[in-house]
């Protein structure tokens, strides 16, 4: 009958029965599923099977077990509390879902739910089911979306998900790396987002860094720093780009970047190249190469104060120095350009004699530095010649 009603505690019934029977031999469990499958209604009952893997017997709302409710201790929660063990028990799930396609959906939500169900669950609890979904993140069997669940209010508030991630995260690296981790994250737009793991004051790259590297996850620490500081660099470049399309004057854009610079901890070196990239594609360049140079010229020019606010230091001159020349090799039309350039930034204060003598003697790229270096020597004799 098509109608027969909706009835788990059978199916939960045959299940624990099996469970019981083959003992805590995760082999044996695997076996008892797989051939389970064909005589049970997996695909209806799919929440309750995976709630008595997990948690011994069917949940309640909220996460609790129902008292009057059969129960078995061939389960997650039952088990012993190391990786070892979760490592086998992601391989009774693994197989299970690669032998019935279909129930990888029901698992998804399932952890979804759990995830959701923390505060309902022991502190132990909580981190058996966290080693196991780092584990099934790890290999594929589920997918990174499942992480939304804790950005739920109540879990951030009262610190669960924050402490659940951690033992997530440790289970997750171990299997495979910090960059296996973060392609998964990217894949569902998760990159961004680890902040919201803590309440709202204390969404700071100095809290989560200090939160996770004392937990032993230096490593993830250092990921969401980089985000942070590549999201803050594109922004910077966006913003700069706006402001000269609109030719805001010299000295607010210096302020506005000085600003940028302090809040995201962005270095000179760092900023001077957004500039330099910001500056040269605000402008639509000549194809022929004996107007290309001139053009440029004039462009620089009236952007030399902008570029000599961020080149107060050295290092900061020489890395101007190899961007110029790397846009020089890289569009072609300007390879006769370079030494122009150079001098123009020479007179208009934005490179001094030091930096441009290290790049000349040791400092170049390989890019086309037979090219660049010749077309300095003439200016080089004359520096070194003026130095003394």
């Amino acid at each position: 009958d098509e109608k027969e009603r909706f009835d788990p505690t059978q199916f939960q019934d045959c299940i624990i029965q099996g469970l019981t029977e083959t003992g805590t031999d995760l082999e044996a469990v695997a076996k008892f599923l797989d051939a389970s499958g064909a005589k049970l209604d997996y695909r209806r009952y799919a929440e309750t099977l995976f709630d008595i893997l997990v948690a011994g017997g069917m949940l309640a709302p909220g996460g609790t077990l129902a008292d009057d409710m059969t129960r078995t201790n061939v389960c997650v929660f039952a088990a012993q509390e190391d990786l070892e063990t979760m490592q086998a028990f992601a391989q009774v799930f693994n197989k299970l879902i690669r032998r019935y396609k279909y129930l990888e959906k029901g698992f998804e939500d399932e952890v979804k739910k759990l995830l959701l169900f923390l505060k309902g669950f022991s502190e132990s609890e909580r981190n058996k089911l966290a080693m196991l979904t780092g584990i099934l993140l790890a290999n594929g069997t589920l997918n990174a979306s499942i992480l939304n669940s804790l950005y739920n209010e109540n879990l951030v508030k009262e610190g669960v998900s924050a402490a659940f991630a951690v033992k997530l995260f440790k289970s997750w690296i171990n299997e495979k790396d910090i960059n296996a981790v973060a392609v998964s994250l990217r894949k569902v737009n998760m990159d961004n987002r680890l902040m919201e793991l803590f309440p709202a004051n204390k969404q700071s790259v100095e809290h989560f860094s200090k939160y996770f590297t004392e937990a032993g996850l230096k490593e993830l620490s250092e990921y969401v720093r980089n985000q942070q500081s590549i999201g803050a660099r594109k922004e910077l470049q966006k913003e700069l780009q706006e402001q000269m399309s609109r030719g805001d004057p010299f000295k607010d854009i210096i302020l506005y970047v000085k600003e940028e610079m302090k809040k995201n901890n962005i270095s000179e070196q760092t900023v001077v190249a957004i500039i330099w990239s910001s500056v040269m594609s605000t402008v639509e360049w000549n194809k022929k190469e004996e107007l290309v140079a001139e053009q440029a010229i004039k462009h620089l020019k009236q952007y030399s104060p902008l570029l000599a606010a961020f080149t107060t230091q050295g290092q900061s001159e020489l890395t101007l120095l190899l961007k110029i020349q790397e846009y020089c090799y890289d569009n072609i039309h300007f390879m006769k350009a370079f030494q122009k350039i150079v001098v123009l930034f020479y007179k208009a204060e934005v490179l001094s004699e030091e930096p441009i003598l290290k790049w000349y003697k040791d400092a170049h790229l390989a890019k086309g530095k037979s090219v660049f270096l010749e077309q300095m020597k003439k200016f080089v004799e004359w520096l070194k010649n003026a130095e003394e």
